[in-house]
């Protein structure tokens, strides 16, 4: 899923010049990275059509909540070794409310699953970055030139083309993925505010443990009892996707967001070909050409992010 933690990079603000935690040194190796990335990619892609193939069956809810237990689980079993004083976070209300944007996200990406094709729902999530610009002036504060505005108008003209409002295409559930994207967008700004403090792995861990207490406090909404077969689909829906953001993240440390940005969309490919192996589902003409569009408002976007991080710190 655009999942969850990471989906479309975000440029991030120069953090000050003596954070109270640093992240690992990033070594320039710019081609393991862009390998990472797409790995990374290919976990995420696999997690999104398990959880497709899994709605069938099985509550929306209940699908994020077996994805979050396995995150989850996994996250405190390599933080056990070191000690759980590591992710002890510098700002927990803001560790809280990322996670529970980040598991709203999740809801309602996988809940439109159950009625779009995998490679619908996952161009649509990929307006992230431009909700991001929007929410950036209410909350950061922050100038908005006239360029990145016009990024984000094409940007959304791109989804009405996926999502085909008032076409004989068009279904209600396509707003899920949009909405998503909002939210995620929301949790990716909460991250951008406490970049400067907060460990990467800290981040996740808490994103992983809030989302699994949120969801199983819902799950006697809709629970009903799971298969073997659910619970091994679950299963493989959360290793996947915890080991695509391994991948992402470490992609991140060898090579800069701006080279990376581009390689995030092959997300895209891998949740059309997967689509097509499971349910024999291809995005029509349509689809694409609305994605070109939404992809290339996104990396312009991610463009000016990156002239605009060197006017700020003077490179």
């Amino acid at each position: 899923m655009p999942d969850t933690l990471t989906r479309v990079p975000l440029p991030v603000e120069p953090a000050p010049a003596e954070p109270p935690q640093r992240p690992a040194p990033r070594r320039d190796n710019s081609l393991r990275g862009i390998g990472l990335m797409l790995l990374g990619s290919v976990f995420l892609s696999a997690a999104d059509v398990a959880s497709k193939y899994l709605t069938a069956t099985t509550p929306a809810i209940q699908v994020v909540w077996l994805r979050y237990a396995a995150f989850a689980l996994i996250m405190l079993a390599v933080a056990a070794p070191g000690g759980f004083k590591q992710l002890k976070p510098r700002r927990a209300s803001m560790q809280i409310l990322r996670g529970v944007a980040v598991t709203v996200s999740s809801i309602l990406f996988v809940s439109s699953l159950r009625y779009l094709p995998i490679a619908d729902a996952t161009a649509t999530s990929f307006v992230s970055p431009l909700f991001v610009t929007a929410l950036s002036i209410p909350i950061l504060g922050e100038k908005i030139g006239w360029r990145r505005w016009t990024a984000t108008a094409v940007g959304l003209i791109g989804v009405l083309i996926v999502v085909r409002p008032g076409g004989s295409d068009f279904q209600a559930a396509s707003i899920l993925p949009v909405l998503s994207a909002v939210t995620w967008a929301f949790a990716l700004i909460v991250t951008r505010m406490m970049s400067a403090t907060e460990n990467p792995v800290t981040t996740l861990a808490w994103s992983a443990v809030v989302g699994c207490i949120v969801l199983s406090a819902l799950q006697p909404l809709t629970w009903q009892p799971l298969s073997a077969q659910a619970l091994l689909v679950g299963l493989f829906i959360g290793v996947s996707s915890t080991v695509g953001h391994w991948f992402v993240i470490q992609a991140f440390r060898h090579a800069d967001a701006s080279l990376l940005a581009p390689f995030s969309y092959v997300q895209l490919l891998w949740a059309s070909a997967f689509g097509f192996i499971l349910f024999s589902v291809l995005p029509d003409a349509v689809t694409w050409f609305g994605s070109a569009i939404i992809i290339a408002s996104g990396l312009y976007t991610a463009h000016r992010e990156r002239i605009r991080a060197r006017k700020v710190t003077g490179r």
